[in-house]
């Protein structure tokens, strides 16, 4: 029989959901499992109907970081490289998508896994899920997860991650801010939705400008950070939707957003 494809994507509601559908082998990153995964983020990516993208799992583990069958052989080089340039493709993907990218994980998330739930915008996690960066133990440091944890966590949190492969529980990722909420299994679901309801009541071009501008201005020096946040204000409300909230608030009726 042909096989199943290695991510699935659907879409409803202004919501686009990715599935990564390769639970026999712990959903890993594998080149080709990259190539599809950047295909269902990209796929009409601009279209007004879509306003956010939520990456899931089938299975008990989210993902389990890189397929190491394609890197035990020391002598391709070029098939190493390709598989690492494009997972960095990926996850720097994420974060320049015009959409908010949601995480929902339940289960274990290692290695590039982590590193996958790190780069997304928001992550929701049931009790039971668990990350960690093991590369250590089996010789290969987790150096280009480190990118994205050190990102995210607290330095030294992300460095004993790091040094010792030990997991974090849900509980404690959310304490450290490698995720932004924690809910029982049953849960996950719904409060997935309801995260994206919400953001789907705003106008996706406000969204975008939003993103993009957070992302930018992150890495910057605070008054370099404040004088490109200034102008972007400005520009915001120059939007055909950054006039229609403003009109609306006066008014005090609901907003009707062009996109």
């Amino acid at each position: 029989p042909p096989a199943e494809p290695l991510t699935e994507r659907r879409q409803a509601g202004g919501v686009r959901t990715i599935v990564l559908n390769n639970p026999r082998r712990r959903n890993a990153l594998s080149l080709p499992m990259l190539q599809s995964l950047r295909r269902d983020l990209l796929h009409d990516v601009k279209s007004r109907e879509l306003r956010v993208i939520v990456i899931a799992a089938e299975g008990p583990v989210f993902c389990s970081g890189h397929d190491l069958k394609e890197l035990s052989s020391e002598d391709d080089v070029k098939h190493h490289s390709q598989v690492f340039e494009l997972c960095a493709e990926v996850m720097t993907l994420i974060q320049k998508l015009p959409v908010p990218v949601i995480a929902k994980v339940n289960g274990l998330a290692t290695a590039a896994g982590c590193q996958l739930v790190a780069s997304c915008d928001i992550a929701v996690a049931s009790d039971k899920s668990q990350f960690a960066t093991p590369g250590v133990n089996i010789g290969l440091f987790c150096s280009t997860p480190a990118v994205a944890l050190g990102r995210s966590l607290p330095r030294k949190v992300a460095l004993e991650m790091l040094f010792t492969g030990e997991p974090l529980s849900a509980h404690e990722a959310l304490m450290h801010g490698l995720i932004s909420r924690v809910v029982p299994e049953d849960k996950l679901e719904e409060e997935t939705t309801k995260i994206s309801q919400k953001i789907c009541e705003s106008s996706k071009s406000v969204l975008a400008l939003g993103k993009a501008t957070f992302y930018r201005q992150i890495t910057q020096d605070l008054d370099t950070a404040y004088k490109i946040t200034t102008k972007v204000m400005v520009d915001n409300l120059t939007l055909r939707d950054g006039q229609e909230g403003i009109e609306a608030f006066v008014q005090k009726r609901k907003p009707v957003w062009s996109h």
